[in-house]
């Protein structure tokens, strides 16, 4: 084992992927569980497709993705946002409108562009090898925002979270919170891209989450257990990937499912018990 993994470690790019793996699965474990119990987590989804489209465009225009890609996905989980409290459509729809629009584009826009090639592959599910230093620097700073945000906010965040009109009266803007939730999601979700891929980076803000739940009511114990969950599945899943060659995302994801099987089980016979 401990072969296996200075073996790992003596490559730069499993370096990067894992500092940036790290960072991006202990946000979204902060993030998860506000976004589970608010119903916000389609959003989660929608901005992923949002992502993946914005990859595409910065693919033929031959940009720094990040650099179209953040802006970009941070203007539409606003805009979701808004939709989701106006009466013009309805949530699910007003998100699946933008998701399916977003994800079809992008694929029309690598088709005409490079060709579906493994480039289309890497940005669906997620690569270990597609971390630049300079990506890695970007997400650092930007992770550390989103953690400082969460813990200076947290009273508000939790807030909001659980009764949105008593936040309101005791001096809590429930729009500047829900706003300053989609910003760091939407970071979260650009952030993780190239890891977790555009189909599955939702899974890391909502199954820790929903496996929590699962055995804790409090809401930090579920944070507490979502980061701890979030770190054991994603260097599990990294080495899983590094040895079978299998994508990083789909590992990670599919080692969540089963802690949430484990968990739901274990909820299971404790109720019978």
């Amino acid at each position: 084992m401990m072969h296996l993994i200075q073996e790992m470690f003596s490559y730069p790019f499993m370096q990067r992927a894992f500092v940036v793996g790290i960072l991006v699965s202990l946000c979204a474990a902060l993030l998860g569980p506000s976004m589970v119990l608010k119903r916000y987590a389609m959003i989660g989804d929608g901005l992923s497709h949002v992502g993946f489209g914005t990859l595409a465009a910065a693919t033929m225009l031959h940009t720094a993705p990040l650099a179209i890609s953040l802006p970009v996905v941070i203007l539409a989980a606003f805009l979701l946002l808004r939709l989701k409290e106006s009466s013009f459509l309805l949530p699910d729809a007003a998100i699946a409108l933008i998701s399916t629009a977003s994800l079809a584009f992008g694929v029309m826009v690598i088709s005409i562009s490079t060709g579906m090639n493994t480039d289309v592959c890497n940005y669906l599910f997620g690569t270990i090898l597609g971390v630049t230093q300079k990506e890695l620097w970007l997400t650092v700073c930007l992770s550390l925002f989103v953690i400082l945000a969460f813990l200076f906010w947290y009273h508000r965040i939790f807030s909001i979270t659980f009764d949105e009109i008593f936040a309101s009266a005791v001096g809590c803007s429930a729009s500047i919170s829900q706003g300053l939730l989609a910003l760091m999601t939407a970071l979260t979700i650009v952030l993780g891209m190239r890891t977790m891929g555009a189909l599955l980076i939702s899974s890391l803000l909502v199954v820790p989450a929903l496996t929590s739940m699962q055995v804790f009511g409090s809401f930090r114990a579920v944070i507490l257990c979502s980061i701890l969950l979030s770190l054991i599945c994603f260097c599990i899943g990294l080495m899983v990937s590094y040895v079978c060659a299998t994508p990083t995302g789909a590992s990670i994801s599919l080692l969540h499912i089963i802690c949430f099987i484990c968990f739901f089980a274990f909820r299971k016979i404790k109720e019978r018990m």
